[in-house]
């Protein structure tokens, strides 16, 4: 890698926030280490921020639905002695449907998605951060982390805890040199939906759906300025400032009528 640039590793760089995110970080001459599970999606995606922005990309395929993979990963980049000035923290998902109905092995894969490996991840390489004096981290959280998710209670689960953590990570590495900062999108127009088999909810099918552009940048400024967090777009603030008003139960009805299928009454 060029050793004249620092070096951002991105999970999840294939498409949605994390593409977004791996453009703007390739526009500011970072080289990059992308992962996800798509070989030819990782070759092409590499290729486009090569050619456009002259910078080195390293592609590294890793299933991280699995906790082994995640371990893998933190030793390829060890072993070809890559330093990551900064980790984010991209790859999740959702799966919706009613938590009584769906298939716990298909959620338990999230759960190592969105938590077990992100915390691998960030031991690892904030461990290497807080050593040399330098670093930032940035996890992707959501507005999902502050309220309830019926139809979703995985997903704003593993949301939740990925907000907590990320705060609580963030106090203990202060005035270490390293920052830690969490991103809160809110419904984004990303692939994130269709794998999450959720096309049918209200939220797709009757909301407006934030520019995965913006979200990035947000995202990124606020990383590059070392906030603790970012919540994107003004509706998600709104959302978040009155779900800490009110009451829970009220939020879970409220997300309830949000998320449920459009054709509910027609399928009943």
């Amino acid at each position: 890698m060029n050793t004249n640039n620092q070096c951002a590793l991105i999970t999840g760089a294939t498409s949605g926030i994390g593409y977004e995110l791996a453009r703007l970080f390739a526009e500011n001459n970072y080289d990059l280490v992308i992962v996800a599970r798509n070989e030819d999606e990782l070759s092409d995606t590499a290729n486009r921020l090569k050619q456009k922005y002259n910078i080195d990309v390293i592609t590294i395929s890793e299933d991280l639905f699995t906790q082994d993979a995640a371990f893998e990963l933190c030793d390829k980049i060890k072993e070809n002695n890559i330093k990551v000035d900064v980790l984010v923290n991209d790859a999740g998902q959702g799966y919706y449907g009613k938590f009584v109905d769906t298939d716990i092995y298909r959620e338990l894969d999230i759960i190592n998605l969105n938590i077990a490996s992100l915390v691998i991840l960030t031991k690892h390489f904030l461990k290497e951060m807080v050593a040399r004096g330098d670093g930032k981290i940035l996890n992707l959280s959501s507005i999902a982390s502050k309220v309830p998710g019926p139809y979703q209670s995985i997903y704003h689960g593993t949301k939740a805890f990925v907000q907590s953590f990320t705060e609580a990570i963030r106090a203990e590495v202060k005035d270490t040199g390293v920052t830690v900062t969490a991103l809160l999108p809110g419904a984004t127009d990303t692939d994130f939906f269709n794998k999450a088999d959720m096309l049918e909810s209200k939220v797709v099918q009757e909301g407006k759906l934030d520019d995965p552009v913006k979200v990035a940048k947000d995202g990124f400024d606020a990383l590059m300025r070392g906030d603790d967090k970012a919540v994107s777009g003004f509706k998600n603030k709104l959302q978040v400032a009155m779900s800490n008003v009110t009451p829970d139960d009220t939020v879970a009805k409220q997300m309830l009528k949000q998320q449920e299928p459009v054709n509910k009454k027609n399928k009943i």
